[in-house]
């Protein structure tokens, strides 16, 4: 029988309701899904926009190993200096050198060494590096380090997450599509043995449009105008994957979709 990794992946936390979800219920979640590590996107933590120092302390203290982001990582200027000094909170490697921060780390448990790489995809976002070239480039470097590699993917398009998915199949271990807040269902195993989801969905407000209030986002819809969208105060959905990871391999074994709701 294989050494076992069991990962716990969970989709952007959105705002008050979704930080206060994870301060109070992860490490129940971690129990109960028997995870040996914790990936938490934060990019929505500070009310829908950012991460700050306090929330992200927060997560750590509730379990999460590393924190990844995304486009609105750099809304909160006070995180910066937190990006360049801590190794376990993550902005995509795709931005250009010379930005805050790091796209990658490695850390030791369970008895693995186990990567974690953040990359953000470019249809209907800013026009950054490639993350094909990006992708393929800094996996060959983790390689030599480790065959367990986590790739938190925050894309819009599905195909762009799909394609990037194929294009590194057998050198990372899963990719977890992030941003659109909205689980899918194509959960599965790729013929390379990487684990593969379009995306893992939000931990946010489920009685809202995509975390944020209802009714300005159906205003928006009418009017056209830019309103700017406040997250939804109301109970919080849980939303993410556990995948078991071959820890001598980096072949993803298994991979399955979770939502529960918060007590909180």
């Amino acid at each position: 029988m294989p050494s076992i990794l069991r990962a716990l992946i969970l989709g952007d936390v959105i705002g008050q309701p979704g930080c206060r979800a994870l301060f109070f219920g992860l490490k129940k979640l971690i129990k109960t899904t028997k995870s040996d590590f914790v990936v938490v996107n934060g990019e929505n933590a500070a009310d829908g926009y950012g991460l700050t120092p306090e929330l992200a302390e927060g997560l750590f203290q509730s379990g999460v190993d590393v924190i990844t982001s995304g486009n609105h990582i750099w809304q909160k200027k006070e995180i910066y200096p937190l990006l360049e000094s801590e190794n376990r909170i993550l902005r995509p490697e795709n931005y250009p050198n010379g930005v805050p921060g790091k796209g990658h780390c490695i850390l030791e448990k369970s008895g693995a060494k186990i990567a974690v790489l953040n990359l953000e995809g470019r249809v209907y976002l800013s026009n950054i590096r490639c993350p094909f070239r990006v992708g393929r480039e800094i996996t060959t470097r983790l390689q030599n380090t480790t065959n367990i590699i986590i790739l938190d993917f925050h894309a819009e398009w599905p195909e762009e997450k799909e394609a990037l998915a194929i294009y590194l199949d057998g050198r990372i271990s899963v990719l977890a599509g992030t941003h659109t807040h909205v689980q899918t269902a194509d959960e599965r195993i790729l013929a390379g043995g990487t684990g593969y989801i379009t995306d893992i969905g939000m931990s946010g407000p489920a009685e809202s449009v995509i975390g944020m209030k209802i009714e300005t986002a159906v205003k928006r819809g009418l009017t056209q105008m830019p309103l700017k969208l406040e997250v939804e105060d109301k109970p919080v959905e849980i939303s993410g994957i556990v995948v078991e990871i071959d820890k001598s391999t980096g072949n993803a074994l298994s991979l399955k979709r979770i939502r529960e709701k918060s007590a909180i």
